[in-house]
This record gives C-alpha cells, structure tokens and sequence, in this order.
C-alpha cells in the first residue's frame, strides 16, 4: 500500500467536483446522498417492493422529493449468494425505467451494472454514472464504453463475485488489500483513457467481508483519500449492523444512521442509501459537526 506523502488535512482540503454532463455535483461543498431504487425480485432490503414498473417510477420521484442528489438504478441483485441474470432480462427492467424518468427528475441517474451492454443502453437513456460493483473487472467492454460516453464511473472492491463473496472471506491486512485493489484499478481506468476526475472509489462494505471487517473500513475510511479520488460509502441495512445489534433488515434504520454518520465524519464524499429522507438529515447534521471548526477557533 502505498500512499501519497500528503497529510490528513491536505487530503481532507482537495475539491471534488463530478461532472455528470448536464448537472455538476460539488461533491467538496457538502456530503451528498445517493439514493437506491432496486427493480429486482430479491435485492436486499428492497427486493420486491419496486419490481412493478409503475412502483419503480415512483419511487424515483420520491427519491428526489427527499432531497437525495443522486439516484442508482440497479436490475440485478447484488446481494450474497445471489444468481447473475441474463443481460436482456436486466435491460428490460432498468432501461424503460431510466428512459421514463428522462426529464422528469433533475438529477443524475447512476446504473448499478457489471455489463457493458447494460451500461451503454443505460446511458443512451439517460443514465449519466456507471456504478460498477466488480471494480471494471467483470466485463472488458466496461472501461470502453465509459470513455466512449465520457460519464463519471465508481470502482467498487469486492472479493469473488455476489454468489461466492460471503463464502469464509479472509485478508491478512484489509485496508492495505483494499487500497491497493482499488489503487490498481484506478491505475488501469486512466491508462484506458478514463479522466481521473471521473473515478470514485467505494471500498465495497458487505461485499466479501467478515462482519467486524466493515467496521474497521469505516473507522479507517480516511486511508482511501489518499488515492485521490471521492469515495462512497453504502452500508445501508447491511448484514454488519444487524450482527452487531441482533436485528433483520427492516430494524436497522437508527443502525444505519450510524454508520452513515461515522462514514461521513471519516471523509466519504457520497452515501449510498436506502431511506433517502432520514439519511439526508444525518449527513446535514454531521456536516454542520465537520464544518464547526471553520466557525470557531480553540
């Protein structure tokens, strides 16, 4: 792991600002929020619910309403040990969805894919972000058809894939392991052509962890800002919070906040959420916390 001889508040002081074509998000000013919007059958926590197209409509409406800044549509469950789906099933989900919410909704639309195919329909119906859970690792067309459109792309780590990533998961140093992966992926990306401006890295919570591995991502989440890129976060109602708390996914709301708030006060740039609502009024307090220091000196 090797990283740039900068200090935490040097680090802590480098703008971001992410051009998604027709809207720029400052993602410096402010800790913005991404909204999730699953049109799967069984994706964690929201399978299901969004499935009818109409509902999946909605809800990306409401989204917006809450005040996220973003939202990520995803048509294939990414859960542990579920099944890939064939791509034109996963097009038919997500692509008439995006091209409904074309100029009904102000803000970007990220697609959550591992395939190529996906992603460029995606983009020619509106998306403006590839969020790609295998870190450009998956398809080798990805990285292609990034460039091609120019959009902005997250990198996500994961070890093995959805089906295999929760089978006895183990690293000898997880933040070095982690760095590095992303480091290198980061590496490939701008060698293909992708703008580094355009890369946010997402050290990839629940996805091929040990339970008390996320949690020590989140206390050391500040490491990733020396790769100099913005970072995401998800932890939402993941498996992590209800082992440490003993509850099932629709009673850790007050758990996700949380861990939202610690990832915010250790430097993630964007939270990728479930409860768009409640989660925008965590991250604008933790904000107000970061930003005291700008208002009083001790």
């Amino acid at each position: 792991m090797n990283q740039d001889n900068l200090g935490i508040e040097s680090l802590e002081s480098v703008s971001y600002t992410l051009d998604c074509g027709f809207k720029k998000l400052h993602l410096s000013d402010r800790t913005h929020v991404m909204g999730v919007l699953n049109v799967t059958p069984d994706s964690f926590f929201d399978g299901g619910k969004y499935f009818d197209p109409d509902r999946a409509f909605e809800r990306a409406l409401e989204i917006e309403e809450e005040g996220a800044d973003l939202i990520d549509i995803g048509g294939e469950s990414t859960r542990p040990g579920s099944d890939p789906v064939e791509i034109s099933e996963e097009m038919r989900r997500v692509i008439p969805l995006i091209e409904r919410l074309n100029g009904k909704i102000s803000i970007p639309i990220s697609i959550d894919t591992k395939k190529s195919e996906v992603a460029e329909a995606a983009i020619q119906a509106g998306a403006s972000i590839v969020n790609d859970v295998s870190g450009l690792r998956s398809d080798p067309a990805m990285v292609s058809v990034v460039v091609k459109y120019n959009v902005p792309v997250v990198i996500m780590h994961m070890k093995g894939t959805p089906k295999t990533m929760q089978n006895n998961p183990t690293y000898e140093n997880i933040i070095g392991e982690i760095y590095d992966y992303l480091a290198e992926a980061i590496q490939m990306a701008v060698k293909a052509g992708i703008p580094k401006e355009k890369i946010i890295v997402d050290p990839g919570i629940g996805f091929g962890k040990r339970w008390e591995d996320n949690f020590v991502i989140l206390e050391r989440l500040k490491t990733f800002q020396s790769l100099m890129c913005p970072i995401l976060v998800g932890v939402s109602r993941k498996s992590f919070i209800g082992w440490a708390l003993d509850l099932p996914e629709e009673e850790r709301l007050m758990g996700t906040a949380g861990a939202v708030a610690a990832s915010v006060m250790n430097g993630a740039h964007i939270v990728r959420v479930h409860d768009v609502k409640e989660m925008v009024q965590v991250v604008r307090i933790v904000d107000h916390i970061k930003k005291s220091q700008e208002y009083h000196e001790y």
